[in-house]
């Protein structure tokens, strides 16, 4: 699962550009990725739903009190004061990803987004 981050509005363009070059990074192409997870007001946003349909990906949708919850490695007080969470990225990744995941990509900071990639724990 890939985890988005983003501030409100960005376009499909840059939130394309993040994702690609997270990917590049993870060694993965976009084929692998089971679906986007992201900050449920991120979710309804033009660019959001336009990259994961250029995909072919599904939308997870979380509130912010439910990525809190989340164990990540990277927590940042600047998304928390914005967001409501200290992880948005890597939080959704894991969340989307299922029990036992395991983050194959920590957060990849970019202008207005932040891109993490979990995959599924063994079963």
């Amino acid at each position: 699962m890939l985890g988005l981050g983003a501030r409100a509005g960005v376009p499909e363009r840059e939130l394309a550009a993040a994702i690609d070059a997270a990917l590049r990074v993870a060694g993965l192409a976009a084929a692998e990725i089971a679906g986007l997870a992201t900050l449920d007001r991120r979710a309804a946003e033009a660019g959001v739903r336009a990259v994961a349909a250029r995909h072919g990906w599904p939308i997870l949708a979380f509130p912010a009190a439910r990525l809190a919850g989340a164990e990540v490695p990277n927590p940042a007080a600047t998304v928390a004061a914005a967001a409501g969470t200290p992880s948005v990225a890597e939080a959704a990744a894991l969340l989307a990803a299922g029990p036992g995941a395991v983050l194959i990509l920590p957060k990849r900071i970019f202008t207005r987004a932040t891109v993490a990639i979990a995959l599924p724990g063994a079963l």
